[in-house]
């Protein structure tokens, strides 16, 4: 039996597309340094795991100054990386809470910023909670994140889905012993917890 499904948030609930400030405001062999040559994700996973901006600029302004005036472009303008709802994903969502399932989001994501999370994608304000990885200094796929969820909400992980858009992360969740599904599409999601028993309309 499913108890509960836990949603992954970016590029599940909320479409993130990291280049969107810098459209029209930096060069894009500038952005493209940033976000590749420099390797952006490993640096914004530092501000997931709960670093503020402030000592994140810091530690850029020593390592790698010259991408600094992207940063601030990134920082200043980042309710544009959020892009609107994943398609379906609204309907999933009001359909699990019709069918009584418990919802929750576990999300990497900077504290400064998930303010604007909800607003981008209205969906995960129908979500029960959000443990939010800036929030509690923990970042998937850290295998105690997955602790402090089942912890926190009282889940059993067996009978808990745990949906991500990131293959690393599905591992992490499935070796914490969730119910770990790979996320693609709101369809694709559907049909795998009506595969498991979930009571949920077609899409």
């Amino acid at each position: 039996m499913i108890e509960a499904v836990v949603l992954d948030l970016g590029n599940v609930l909320v479409r993130w597309e990291p280049r969107r400030p810098f459209a029209g405001r930096l060069a894009p062999d500038a952005v493209e340094a940033f976000l590749t040559q420099f390797d952006f994700m490993t640096f914004n996973h530092h501000q997931d795991a709960g670093r503020s901006w402030a000592r994140g600029r810091a530690a850029l302004a020593a390592s790698a100054p010259e991408h600094l005036p992207a940063l601030d472009v990134y920082v200043e303008h980042f309710e544009e990386t959020l892009a609107g709802p994943v398609p379906g994903t609204e309907r999933l969502v009001r359909d699990l809470r019709a069918a009584g399932v418990r919802l929750l989001g576990l999300t990497n994501w900077s504290a400064e910023t998930f303010h604007l999370a909800e607003p981008a994608a209205p969906a995960i304000g129908l979500l029960e909670d959000v443990l939010v990885s800036g929030e509690v200094g923990l970042a998937k796929p850290d295998p105690r994140i997955f602790a402090l969820l089942a912890h926190r909400y009282g889940l059993a992980a067996a009978g808990t889905v745990f949906a991500d858009d990131s293959p690393v992360n599905v591992a992490a969740a499935a070796e914490a012993g969730f119910d770990a599904l790979l996320f693609t599409t709101a369809d694709a999601l559907r049909a795998e917890l009506v595969a498991r028993g979930v009571p949920l309309p077609r899409a």
